[in-house]
């Protein structure tokens, strides 16, 4: 386990790395004549009406007489119009000129063109990489990032690997479990692929802003008419943004529709989470039946519900 000493090593080196990076953008590395800050002035007057002078300086962190001296010469250039506030006159706002946003869009233009030469080495697998991991710095640090939204899709090569780690990891840094757990989450991923059922049986994979966050599966259970949702799974990273709830959703949409009747379920008590999910969605527990699994002593619950 890293201690905090190495968490503080492994950011500042992250940061060494990434500034490097951000030197290789900077506007006038793009093409563009003007400089870093002068970019990031240039891009909040154009994405905000009418912006207040002493907003912008709070929101940018920027010295009142720096700033000043940019926005003067954007003035001067003809970039930027500055003039008293329609509602309050003792501000000042800003906002582009013709002139400014076309050059605005020269400058977009330019770094836009600059960041696809820094991914162009990158495949599509390893640049949703890339999106998901700074969504989850940015929300881990404290951005109010929204997430950019859910994606649910059938399984492809190298996903069922991945439900089968993150079984076994999640479960065993969550609740202790050992790798009994895993080896029946591989059992139970391995049969599915083997029967490539597609007609009563499917899987889903759920990603958010790029990254693989959750899964869950619909499986034939012994009788003809029951189904059986399998392997919900939703990382930490995602929790809160109804992933559970829609990949539930999805396995309850697909069980009618390939003409289930009812549908089951085998949980523990301690997955609290869980067990809400399912609750929610009209679930509800028929019988529990204490166990020894896992390295645990465990309270199994059978749920089901009518479709």
């Amino acid at each position: 386990m890293s201690t905090m000493t190495d968490v503080v090593d492994d950011v500042r080196g992250f940061n060494r790395f990434y500034t490097r990076v951000l030197g290789l953008l900077r506007p006038e590395l793009a093409g563009s004549a003007f400089g870093l800050t002068e970019a990031r002035v240039l891009f909040e007057v154009a994405h905000r009406d009418d912006l207040a002078v002493s907003d912008l300086r709070r929101d940018l962190d920027l010295d009142a007489g720096y700033l000043s001296r940019i926005l003067s010469g954007f003035t001067a250039s003809g970039l930027v119009a500055r003039e008293k506030s329609a509602a309050d006159g003792r501000r000042q706002v800003v906002r582009l000129t013709a002139g400014g946003r076309q050059a605005f869009d020269e400058l977009d233009r330019l770094q836009a063109a600059a960041i696809d030469t820094l991914l162009a080495p990158l495949d599509d697998g390893q640049r949703n990489q890339l999106v998901g991991a700074m969504g989850q710095i940015r929300r881990m640090l404290g951005s109010e990032t929204p997430w950019t939204g859910i994606v649910l899709r059938p399984p492809q090569p190298g996903d069922l690997g991945w439900v089968v780690e993150r079984h076994g990891a999640r479960y065993a840094a969550e609740y202790g479990w050992d790798a009994t757990f895993e080896a029946l989450v591989a059992r139970v991923v391995a049969d599915f692929a083997e029967r490539r059922d597609n007609q009563r049986e499917a899987g889903w994979i759920a990603e958010l802003d790029g990254d693989r966050v959750g899964c869950v599966f619909c499986t034939a259970a012994d009788a003809d008419d029951t189904a059986q949702l399998r392997l919900l799974l939703v990382d930490p990273s995602a929790r809160g943004a109804g992933v559970g709830t829609r990949l539930v959703d999805e396995c309850l949409r697909f069980a009618r529709r390939t003409g289930y009747r009812r549908i089951t379920l085998w949980t523990n008590d301690v997955l609290v989470a869980a067990r809400r999910i399912y609750e929610r969605a009209g679930f509800r527990c028929d019988r529990r039946e204490p166990h020894h699994s896992f390295g645990h002593d465990l309270v199994g619950e059978y749920w089901s519900r009518d479709l």
